[in-house]
């Protein structure tokens, strides 16, 4: 499996020079809940620094808690979401959505009925999706624990394989290719792996990739949703599977940035202040013309 280097990141399409409000990139998240404010929030904290656009849409005390506090993002109304999904380039759902039924019905709900957008699926989301319903590349962002709820949906759906045998790399290869989607399997070593697709009779074959990097400092709560936030934004300009394996090369150096000055002792909210620092040393000052 190839490691990731700076150099396959080469290709990555930023803001263009020239360009107009909207051209960039626009982005909607859905999350939050009662339970879970910050979560939403930390990834629309990151993406609003890369697209053109964001919007928001949480539960009302969220969506008021951003009005007030954040003025990056547009408030979406969860009953005016449909409208927002139709226009907006990626959708992000799932940080900070509690796993129950609302959760559920939501999701499978949107899913359903938009299944040629560019979804990336994360944490609530990500546990309570009915899996016939991940659209073709969409990007699923699953922790360990995560990703052996959804390996046991797998078995369960009539597929099985002794688990014994498997490694997680081979779990999610096999996932990624069932479903024709990316899986990026978050860890000390991050492996992301795309399912192929076949598109008017020609398919592309699917392929793997482990990233390294981090440090113990991003283990807290909330670095994973700044990561989702991040790969959304990417994923608005850029192929999904290079939007993937790039949020989790930047998201990790961005880390080891942190490290250099505070140790493990940051926060998920430091890891979004870092990033930005981190792309502009990376694809900036390295000279890797966007």
């Amino acid at each position: 499996m190839k490691s990731v280097s700076l150099s396959d990141l080469s290709g990555l399409k930023f803001a263009q020079t020239g360009s107009h409000k909207g051209q960039n990139g626009r982005l909607l998240i859905i999350g939050g809940s009662h339970l879970f404010h910050a979560a939403s929030i930390w990834a629309l904290e990151v993406a609003s620094r890369i697209v053109d656009l964001v919007h928001y849409s949480s539960v009302p005390e969220n969506n008021a808690l951003v009005k007030q506090e954040f003025l990056d993002g547009i408030v979406v109304a969860r009953d005016d979401v449909d409208a927002y999904i139709e226009e907006d380039d990626v959708i992000l759902i799932g940080p900070g959505m509690t796993r129950d039924t609302d959760t559920k019905m939501l999701t499978d709900r949107v899913l359903q009925q938009y299944p040629n957008k560019q979804w990336v699926i994360d944490a609530g989301a990500l546990q309570m999706m009915d899996l016939s319903l991940i659209p073709q590349n969409a990007i699923l962002t699953p922790h360990h624990g995560e990703f052996a709820q959804l390996w046991a949906k797998y078995q369960v759906s009539g597929i099985t394989y002794q688990d014994e045998v498997l490694v997680d790399q081979d779990k999610v290869k096999l996932f990624a290719k069932e479903h024709h989607c990316i899986v990026l399997l978050k860890g000390h070593v991050d492996v992301a792996c795309s399912g192929g697709a076949c598109d008017e009779n020609v398919c592309t074959p699917g392929e793997c990739f482990q990233i390294e990097g981090g440090n113990e400092g991003m283990t807290k709560g909330g670095t994973g949703d700044v990561l989702a936030g991040l790969i959304a934004a990417l994923a608005t300009k850029n192929d999904p599977m290079l939007s993937t394996i790039a949020g989790s090369y930047i998201n990790k150096q961005a880390g080891e940035e942190l490290y250099k000055t505070v140790g493990p002792f940051f926060n998920a909210s430091d890891l979004a202040g870092q990033i930005p620092k981190t792309m502009k040393k990376l694809f900036i000052m390295a000279h890797i013309t966007p």
